[in-house]
Parts: C-alpha cells; sequence; structure tokens
C-alpha cells in the first residue's frame, strides 16, 4: 500500500538558509538551526535602527523608495548645509550638493529625479527665505528658471520632480495657506489649503494628495487631515496625535505619518479615511527628519532634538515575516 504522504501530502523543503522572501503558508526545515519555519505577515509595524547619514543635520528633506532614497540641504543652525546623500538600503553615500544651501526645504520625486524648492538660508548664503527650484538627475543639481511664487519653508508638499506640489508653510510675513503646483517648467498658483500651517507633513501625488499636522498657533500641533484633488482641498478625520515637523510617506489612502514635536515618535497609518495608530514609533522620538518611502516601506534620517545622523527603516503591517513553528 502506497503511504498517505506520497497520495495526498508532499515533502517539507530542507534548506540551508531562509527563504529570502517567502510566501504566506511556505514551510520549510532549516538545517542550519534544526527548526521547522514557516512564511507569515507581520501584524504590526516597527522601525529598525540602519545606518547613519555621514552628516548630522535637521530640517532637510528627503524622498525615494527606503532602498534608494535621497536627502538633501538641512542645518545644525548653524551653518545650514546644501549636502546630498543617497541611501542604498544599506549605507549613505555623499554627493553633488545644493546650488543654494537652506533648512525647512521642500523635497519630492526619486533617488535619480528629485525636486528641492524653497527653503530659508541663513549666512554665509543670502539671508532670508527662498523660493529657487533645484532639479536632481542622480548625480548633481541644477537650478530651474522657474520660483515658486511665494517664499516659504516647512511646508508640505508631494509628487514628483515633473509634478511636483507645495502648500502651506511658513512665509513673509507669516504662515501661509498658499498652494503651488510644479509641471517640470514653471509654479502655478492653486486653492489654498483650508488654515494657514507650517511644519506640517504630506504623501501621494499632484492630484491625489494628503496634508497633515502642523502647527497653526500656540501651544502646540495639530491633528488636522486635508485631501487635494488636483484642484481643491477636503478635509478628512485628523490624526490621533496632534503635532507638527513630522514626517510623511506613501499615498493619499495608504499613507505614514511619524514623529514629529511635541517630541514624539508616535506612528499612525491612514487608509483614505481615518488614522490607525501603530503600537510602537520611533525608536528615537524625533522632529525635523528626512521622510522618504511607502506606508510598508518607509525612511526617517536626521532630524533633532539633539541634531543627529540617525536612520530608522520602517517594515510596515503586512510584510512577508519568517516564524519559527514549535509545537504548543
Amino acid at each position: 500500500m502506497a503511504d498517505y504522504i506520497n497520495i495526498y501530502g508532499q515533502d517539507i523543503l530542507a534548506v540551508a538558509s531562509d527563504p529570502v522572501n517567502p510566501t504566506l503558508g511556505q514551510i520549510w526545515y532549516n538545517t542550519t538551526s534544526n527548526t521547522l519555519k514557516g512564511g507569515g505577515v507581520t501584524t504590526a509595524g516597527a522601525w529598525a535602527t540602519g545606518n547613519n547619514m555621514n552628516t548630522a543635520r535637521f530640517s532637510l528633506a528627503g524622498c525615494g523608495i527606503q532602498t534608494a532614497a535621497v536627502v538633501f540641504g538641512g542645518t545644525q543652525d548653524p551653518p545650514n548645509f546644501g549636502n546630498t546623500e543617497e541611501y542604498d538600503g544599506t549605507s549613505w553615500t555623499t554627493t553633488n550638493p545644493l546650488n543654494t544651501t537652506r533648512k525647512g526645504l521642500g523635497g519630492v520625486g526619486i533617488q535619480t529625479a528629485a525636486l528641492a524648492f524653497g527653503g530659508y538660508n541663513l549666512p554665509p548664503a543670502p539671508v532670508g527665505y527662498t523660493n529657487a527650484t533645484e532639479e536632481y538627475d542622480g548625480t548633481s543639481w541644477a537650478t530651474s528658471p522657474a520660483s515658486m511664487n511665494t517664499v516659504t519653508d516647512a511646508m508640505g508638499n508631494a509628487g514628483t520632480q515633473t509634478a511636483g506640489l507645495k502648500f502651506g508653510g511658513t512665509s513673509i510675513p507669516g504662515n501661509t495657506a498658499a498652494t503651488e503646483e510644479y509641471n517640470g517648467s514653471s509654479w502655478t498658483s492653486s486653492n489654498p489649503i483650508s488654515t494657514a500651517t507650517f511644519g506640517l507633513a504630506g504623501a501621494g501625488t499632484q492630484t491625489a494628495a494628503l496634508a497633515f499636522g502642523g502647527y497653526v498657533a500656540s501651544p502646540a500641533g495639530v491633528g488636522t487631515t486635508e485631501e487635494y484633488d488636483g484642484n481643491s482641498w477636503t478635509t478628512s478625520n485628523p490624526l490621533n496625535t496632534a503635532r507638527f515637523y513630522l514626517g510623511g510617506a506613501g499615498t493619499q489612502t495608504a499613507a505614514l505619518a511619524f514623529g514629529g514635536d511635541p517630541s514624539t515618535g508616535a506612528t499612525e497609518l491612514y487608509d483614505g479615511n481615518s488614522w490607525t495608530s501603530n503600537p510602537t514609533g520611533l525608536n528615537t522620538a524625533r522632529k525635523s527628519f528626512g521622510g522618504a518611502g511607502t506606508q510598508t516601506l518607509a525612511l526617517a534620517s536626521g532630524g533633532n532634538p539633539p541634531t543627529t545622523a540617525a536612520t530608522e527603516e520602517w517594515t510596515g503591517a503586512g510584510s512577508p515575516l519568517t516564524v519559527t513553528i514549535t509545537a504548543s
């Protein structure tokens, strides 16, 4: 008589090392650790420590994905920086700097096609706000002949190098609600966000963006969330933790909010309607850092206080996970 396993079952694969990206329900035997293992998914997201940037700073910009990110600008107050660094998922490499050193600037796009705009200069650069726009090709920055219509820093941003979006921020003589769109050659004013806010975060695209958090008036930040459809803003459900100078990543229907001021590492996920708090946050509470990535794979780099070069990587709920199977 044939064995039952030969009729209905299958052998369990024996391997010396675990699969890199196991599928849900996959089972194998690890001959190195002598353990039975399987593929599952994370039930809650978590932050892990990565390698430090080469230059510690805060009020910098970041964009790209977790394994191909770029950060630029920032300050140690003083000095301001134009420094640009690229992250490959493991380590940081310094490349050519911005033409205009600045802090509090906006940044969108990918590692090989990024956009930098606005910000604030201090000596030795020209003093004051700037509306300068620069484009990055993965090697160096070129100054665009187009400048923002409103000089701004500490703004929210979303989009790509050829379809960028700027909203809110600090300007002259104070906070602004101004929204502007960049098409690769010029900036055009659009309908403003509901409330003049600075230190807010953004996610998404030029025609489907998300604005959240920020600072309106003393004594603390806000949790306000607004969605943009390429023309106007609509108020949605607020963050669970009100804050400003926070990080943002993802899309309008799958966004991630993390860190911020008052000092917090709180991490929340947005599903297109409401925010859900993750059980754990950043390992180091901070504000004014460079954020990049998606809702499931994000990056936080730099920030303060104190001024740091620390990097953290986020792996969100639903990502592949290897579990060890034991007898109950």
